[in-house]
């Protein structure tokens, strides 16, 4: 019944308002890497994400309600477009990001207010232990472990469905797209907050991170 519930919300919402909305992001993103025959890559990646909305695997992964599939989708189209060109992992992360430089932009300045807080480690203690919750109950993250003490925060992650998204695609390793926020989330976080990110699963067997106040 869950499942059945998003998927029949999705399909209530404009499907090609969101790809249009997408297109945007994504020409963007083509403008600031200097990609050629913009028009006709949008063409396509507009056609690509149709069809990827329209199928099964996206009615599987679209079941998890932590995880907006519709948005991980649409990345993962740009990335299956730019892989036609000769860019590697990282020139391709970079220009996807550049599309998303706003957003971006905006989470860094709130993740800013609130590194000046003097309790800015017990407020991402709390997102931390909220994020897991989350991810246990719908079962998008596997934990081999999450140990939580009044200082420090450290997990295993075997499995993950955003990896699982990207490998349906065959492009695993870009999935470090994702992986990455952590990181870059926790580099405007410095004053009362270590992170430590000991491996990721876009190119490793798990996702181990230690956060400490």
């Amino acid at each position: 019944a869950g499942r059945e519930g998003d998927i029949v919300g999705f399909m209530a919402m404009d499907i090609e308002k969101t790809i249009r909305s997408y297109s945007k992001i994504y020409r963007k993103a083509l403008v600031e890497g200097k990609i050629k025959d913009i028009d006709d890559e949008i063409t396509i990646y507009e056609k690509r994400l149709r069809e990827m909305y329209n199928s099964d695997a996206f009615q599987k992964h679209s079941s998890y309600p932590s995880t907006n599939a519709v948005h991980v989708y649409a990345v993962i189209a740009m990335c299956l477009g730019l892989k036609h060109y000769d860019l590697s992992d990282s020139q391709i992360i970079d220009i996807i990001n550049s599309g998303f430089s706003a957003r971006r932009n905006f989470f860094k300045r709130l993740l800013q207010c609130i590194d000046r807080m003097p309790n800015a480690y017990q407020i991402v203690r709390k997102w931390n232990i909220s994020d897991h919750d989350k991810r246990v109950k719908d079962g998008s993250l596997t934990y081999d472990y999450f140990r939580v003490s009044e200082r420090k925060i450290e997990y295993c992650i075997s499995k993950c469905v955003y990896i699982e998204m990207f490998e349906t695609y065959g492009i695993r390793s870009l999935c470090k797209i994702f992986c990455m926020t952590d990181t870059t989330s926790y580099e405007n976080l410095t004053r009362h907050v270590i992170f430590i990110r000991h491996s990721d699963l876009s190119d490793g067997n798990c996702c181990h991170d230690e956060i400490i106040d």
